[in-house]
This record gives C-alpha cells, sequence and structure tokens, in this order.
C-alpha cells in the first residue's frame, strides 16, 4: 500500500527461471477474479514505474554503489553449498542459513568495483545488535544481529540483486507505506530494517499474517497444485464477496 492511499501491483520477476511471462500475466488474471483491484501496476501505470523488477536494475545498481561506498558489503565467493557445509548440520526450509563469516574482512572495506557481477555480495552485519519493531498483528519483534541472522546476499554473482535488497530500494522508490506479508518473512524483516538504515530510508509498517494451510495443517506450496488460485478459478469456484 503506498502513502497515497493506493494499492500497488508489482512483478518480482528477478528470477527468470522462475517468473515467465505466463505466470506474469496469470497472475494479473487471478488477482482480478479473487477481487483485488489495484490502482498502480504493469497493466495500468502509475507515477513511480516501472513496475516490473526486471526493469528496474539502474534502482539497484545505485543503491548497491551506496552500500559499497559505506563499506558495509563485501564480495564473497562462498555458494550455498559451502556455506551449509561450513556449519556442519542440515539446514531446513526456505531461510537463508547464518553465514559463518569466511571471506567477511575483519574491517570495513570499500571494494574498488564499479559493478557488482561475477561474485556474491553480502551485507555486513551489526554483530549483537538487537533489532526490533512492532508487527501489526504479533507485536514487538526482535532478534540479534549476527545470532538470529549472519551477513546476507544483496547481490548474487549470476549479476541479479537479492529479494532483500530490490524489495526495500522498491518500497521506498514507490513511497510503500504498509506491507503485509507472511510471517514466514519475519527474519527477512530484520534484514530489511539494516538496509533501510543503511540506505537512510524511512522504512514502511509491517504486517505478518498467518501462513494459509492444508487440511492437515501444512503450510500451502506450489506441490499444492490443487489449491492454487488459477486451479480454483478453472474448476468453477467463486471467491467470496
Amino acid at each position: 500500500m503506498a502513502n497515497s492511499g493506493a494499492l500497488v501491483l508489482r512483478i518480482e520477476d528477478l528470477d527468470a527461471d522462475r517468473c515467465r511471462t505466463e505466470f506474469r500475466e496469470a497472475v494479473v488474471v487471478d488477482l482480478k477474479w479473487a477481487g483485488l483491484q489495484w490502482e498502480e501496476g504493469p497493466d495500468c501505470g502509475g507515477s513511480f514505474g516501472p513496475y516490473v523488477q526486471s526493469e528496474r536494475r539502474a534502482y539497484y545498481i545505485a543503491a548497491w554503489k551506496q552500500l559499497r561506498d559505506a563499506g558495509l558489503i563485501y564480495p564473497c565467493t562462498c555458494s550455498r553449498r559451502d556455506v551449509l557445509g561450513a556449519l556442519g548440520a542440515p539446514h531446513q526450509g526456505d531461510e537463508e542459513p547464518i553465514y559463518p563469516g569466511r571471506c567477511r574482512p575483519p574491517g570495513r572495506v570499500i571494494p574498488e568495483r564499479e559493478e557488482p557481477a561475477g561474485m556474491n555480495w553480502r551485507f555486513r552485519v551489526p554483530d549483537g545488535e538487537l533489532i526490533g519493531f512492532c508487527d501489526g498483528r504479533l507485536g514487538l519483534q526482535n532478534a540479534v544481529a549476527g545470532c538470529d541472522f549472519g551477513d546476507f546476499l544483496v547481490w548474487r554473482k549470476d549479476d541479479i540483486p537479492s529479494y532483500q535488497l530490490a524489495v526495500v530500494v522498491d518500497d521506498a522508490a514507490m513511497q510503500i507505506s504498509e506491507v503485509v506479508r507472511g510471517e514466514d518473512l519475519i527474519t527477512s524483516t530484520f534484514r530489511q530494517l539494516l538496509l533501510y538504515r543503511a540506505l537512510e530510508i524511512v522504512p514502511p509498517s509491517y504486517y505478518h499474517c498467518e501462513l494459509v494451510a492444508d487440511s492437515r495443517g501444512e503450510r500451502l506450496a506450489k506441490r499444492h497444485d490443487a489449491l492454487s488460485l488459477r486451479a480454483l478459478r478453472q474448476s468453477g469456484a467463486s471467491f467470496p464477496a
């Protein structure tokens, strides 16, 4: 939701393998079927376009350079497999594992690179700092940087900004005032709050919802295709008013 009270539709398609054109078109159709109507978006325009992340690279590069010039990020050659191997234990779920610090320099360093392409880039979290925010549903939420989450990716070696960086940059540029999303992203909020501070941006307010679950209480995922909006619509189901 933007500061103007407008509902904004933004297509987050940075992962090209998972975000095909037909999926993007289906999002618009399915959300309209569910009764949502937005004032700004890729299909209707608005003051803060483009509303497709793959068309917003210049914004992300500018943020990367700001973080680089402040010495808050560093290049990292570790793959996800390297990180998991260093931890010595299996990692469950989609949450980013805590980085063990193999490539972390001892102090702030300003890398002499003009572009991020070719390697991973991590944000150096302030170890031991208590990060908190008041969630609209869950109340006060706290986490300790370096303990509950570690140095996180802001740019991938395949030259794609991370989710964490992209949504912070876009929410700020589009003047988003309220973010409503699933409670599985609470840890991401702590990371994003550090990016807001580093980029000298006022963060939006947050409301983390309960996750939608099936009859057994398991979180719905892509494997539950029969319960997708597209499958329900095609089966003749109607969305309650």
